[in-house]
């Protein structure tokens, strides 16, 4: 169940007496996991992705000749806004596999502080075994085709619940906090893109929301092939979210919300935000998208994806028992 209704709202001043450390467990259920810490690990992760490997990463069909479609379950964001300077590309090695999500900075007294899904950040194979923390995690604020207009942070640390890290099948659990390093110049994050978004937790799930993310793929021929849709530029979808129902076959955990949305795969991470403005950029982050679901006209979750049901995009909405200690972990590190 989501909390009662709590706002945290992140200021550097309200965290600066924060005392808490990174250690690899603690008594607060969260786990941290060093990424790149010593000044090789992190220049390895920046030799790494380069504008080649990014260029070839895959993205998923498009179907030529068909005129292209905007509307609120799918569009391309206008740029100048807060949002270029806070949502950005996450890259990552998974078992291997080049792999990207989305992310969000927040605001955070170390000034370098980002939010994503937990499986972007810890994850198991197909079967359930072999837990594994990625690799090469690399965020990229306002990444726009191909280019990286406020630079590149290599994380150093990752935050992850200790559920999450146990099981990865537990919905409400899959969201991690990533702190980053310095730049090469040695600026934090936030000092560079002069923007973070603030957090909200426990507000209520059905609040109007917008969903940004990098998606490298979508469903709808009208949104296949371009730019806002291959992970070059930044999409959104925007509604009054429902939650996730679930059914006998597919049980799923209070708490999972999301709005209509065509963005697949590399959405994930991507901030739910409300009370957002599209003039400044600016809402408060109330969740992050992990997953999409259908829905049927009803509300109750359709399996079999007959053309009338309708494609969500869902997320833990942030609680005081789940979030609040990530954040707060991650904030003071």
């Amino acid at each position: 169940m989501i909390q009662a209704r709590k706002v945290l709202v992140l200021a550097a001043a309200a965290l600066a007496a924060a005392t808490l450390g990174a250690a690899p467990a603690h008594a607060d259920g969260v786990v941290a996991h060093d990424l790149a810490v010593s000044a090789a690990q992190r220049r390895a992760v920046l030799d790494y992705w380069t504008p080649q490997r990014i260029a070839a990463m895959p993205t998923g069909p498009s179907t030529p000749g068909t005129p292209p479609a905007d509307g609120p379950d799918g569009a391309g964001f206008p740029t100048g806004t807060a949002v270029d300077r806070t949502i950005g590309r996450l890259f990552f090695v998974d078992r291997g596999e080049d792999e990207s999500c989305t992310a969000t900075l927040v605001a955070a007294a170390n000034r370098s502080t980002i939010v994503t899904a937990g499986h972007c950040v810890h994850g198991m194979d197909l079967i359930g075994n072999y837990p594994q923390w990625t690799d090469k995690v690399l965020f990229v604020p306002g990444f726009r085709d191909g280019t990286r207009p406020y630079g590149s942070f290599v994380a150093r640390t990752a935050f992850a619940d200790t559920t999450w890290v146990t099981d990865d099948q537990q919905n409400g659990h899959d969201q991690a906090f990533l702190v980053l390093n310095p730049d090469e110049r040695g600026r934090r994050a936030t000092d560079v893109t002069k923007a973070a978004q603030p957090l909200g937790i426990g507000l209520p799930g059905h609040l109007p929301a917008q969903e940004l993310g990098y998606p490298r793929a979508a469903k709808q021929p009208g949104h296949q092939g371009r730019p806002e849709f291959t992970g070059q530029r930044v999409a959104h979808c925007w509604g009054t979210p429902k939650e996730n129902p679930g059914s006998d076959e597919v049980p799923m955990p209070r708490g999972q919300w999301g709005v209509p949305c065509d963005m697949g795969g590399g959405s994930s991470g991507g901030p739910r935000l409300t009370s957002f403005s599209e003039k400044t950029g600016y809402g408060v982050v109330v969740g992050v998208d992990t997953e999409g679901w259908y829905l049927k006209p009803g509300g109750a979750l359709c399996l079999d994806q007959t053309p009338d049901c309708t494609r969500y995009l869902f997320g833990p909405q942030f609680t005081t028992a789940v979030t609040e200690p990530l954040y707060r972990r991650a904030a003071a590190a």
